[in-house]
């Protein structure tokens, strides 16, 4: 038997249940009762079956609802299994058509072309090697939690690891596939076709670094140009991104060099010939602007040391503008030897190029380790906020330390073979030397980076020290009354 203060409810398990009608589970917020007083049986069980009417229905639309309104999206690990396919795909194809147009080429002439290619592609070759291990960089950095958009006063719109990947991905897809639309087009006798693929690949890359619009990262382009713009012409006091990519341009001197041949082949129309390699061309392997260019990463580094001394008045810094200026007869006491006799050139200019390569190697070392370096926290960067395999391999590891010391040696010593535009016939030497260069320079950063980030806290708690010690002062002499 039920009251008139109780009715009827479905339950969960398919039966009835008692529910009081002043129960808040009939109401609905702000409003009257849900099922009335069951005073007469028909208006009860007119509510009743309006309730079971209703949860019917819902059971009834709820199966009748199509498969084709479901949004089926796909698993990111199978997305990126189908990207890692198709990226496959791309490199085995690319593989086989640059082999198959290079084989299709007569043997004496193979060589030459090749070589050509390679002057062409070699710098964007270069440029994409470093954006992927600048991305690298800045993984480590995220890991360690080193603030690097404090160090070199970014935005907060500044790019993160897993955008400079992007790039590096979209740069490492369409530099190789230019080059062999390139071999191709010339194997098959599409010669002006073929000269166009570097001149278009030129033109794009420019187009995309000065796009005024907001598109492809605009503020990180404005600020890689503007940073480029203060190297170049040192005018303002100079922030730590310009000697820091200043720094990285110097060793990318090669790259530079290699681009300004090849813009000049597409100026004097020399794109896929061999009019080019003749000794007294305008463009050949004697061109004085080979060791102009060369220097001039060089040169911008120097200038920077000197207003910084005109600033800070530091002579730290005239000790550093030493350093660069001894790559200077590096270069150009090399590029000597295709205008002198043979005779001079071994008695008197080759000895003095050794001298001057050993004297900028070492000073370039010791300034690494001693300077640019903090070896008291050596390894401090490598220690993550969440442990993993990385971590605990190079956290704290000697090894880690014989390898940097080392290797930066090893390396800085075989860089000026890469300066010498005499000893520039072997180029797959002189490309090895490069990568090579360029992980030193990898290597090199972390360290660096660590350096600076240290100085920069060291201050902040000097500051906030001081800060408390005056606030502190402060109470006390306006708390008390000093009466003599």
């Amino acid at each position: 038997m039920l009251d008139n203060s109780s009715t009827l409810s479905p339950s969960m398990f398919g039966g009835l249940i008692s529910v009081s009608s002043n129960s808040p589970h009939l109401r609905k917020s702000g409003s009257r009762l849900l099922v009335s007083d069951l005073a007469t049986g028909e208006q009860g069980n007119s509510a009743e079956e309006d309730i079971w009417h209703s949860i019917e229905s819902n059971k009834m639309k709820s199966v009748g609802t199509p498969l084709s309104s479901v949004v089926i999206t796909p698993s990111p690990v199978l997305l990126w299994r189908f990207k890692v396919l198709l990226f496959l795909i791309w490199g085995f194809s690319c593989c086989k058509f640059g082999w198959d147009a290079v084989m299709r080429m007569s043997a004496d002439l193979r060589d030459l072309f090749l070589y050509e290619a390679f002057l062409y592609y070699n710098p964007l070759l270069l440029v994409t090697m470093m954006v992927w291990l600048w991305g690298i960089n800045l993984w480590f950095f995220a890991q360690a939690n080193v603030g690097y958009g404090k160090i070199f006063d970014l935005d907060q719109s500044h790019l993160t690891h897993i955008e400079i990947w992007k790039c590096a991905t979209w740069m490492t897809i369409i530099v190789p596939t230019s080059m062999t639309a390139y071999l191709y087009l010339y194997s098959n006798g599409e010669v002006l076709l073929a000269a166009s693929q570097p001149v278009f690949l030129y033109a794009a890359v420019a187009m995309l670094l000065i796009f005024p619009f907001d598109i492809f990262h605009l503020s990180s382009r404005y600020f890689l140009l503007r940073t480029l713009w203060r190297i170049v012409f040192p005018l303002q006091a100079i922030m730590f991104a310009d000697f820091f990519l200043a720094d990285i341009l110097t060793s990318m001197s090669k790259v530079f060099s290699d681009l300004e041949r090849s813009v000049c082949r597409m100026i004097h129309h020399q794109v896929a010939t061999i009019a080019w390699f003749e000794a007294d061309s305008v463009c050949g392997s004697h061109s004085v602007a080979i060791p102009i260019v060369l220097v001039l990463p060089y040169i911008f580094r120097l200038f920077q040391c000197l207003r910084q001394y005109k600033d800070t008045r530091e002579r730290t810094t005239l000790l550093n503008a030493l350093k660069y200026s001894t790559a200077v007869p590096v270069i150009f006491l090399s590029a000597l030897k295709y205008h002198v006799i043979p005779d001079k050139w071994l008695n008197v200019y080759r000895p003095l190029w050794l001298l001057s390569s050993v004297l900028n190697s070492l000073y370039s070392f010791y300034w690494d380790v001693n300077r640019d370096w903090d070896l008291s926290c050596f390894t401090r960067i490598f220690k993550f906020s969440k442990p993993s395999f990385l971590s605990h391999a190079l956290y704290g590891r000697k090894w880690v330390f014989l390898w940097v010391i080392g290797s930066n040696l090893i390396l800085r010593c075989t860089w000026t073979y890469k300066l010498s535009a005499h000893l520039r016939h072997n180029y797959l030497t002189v490309f090895t030397i490069t990568v090579l260069e360029m992980l030193r320079r990898f290597q090199w950063v972390f360290f660096r980076v660590e350096n600076e980030w240290n100085k920069i806290n060291s201050k902040s708690n000097i500051q906030l020290s001081m800060t408390d010690t005056s606030n502190e002062e402060d109470k006390l002499l306006s708390s008390n009354d000093h009466n003599v």
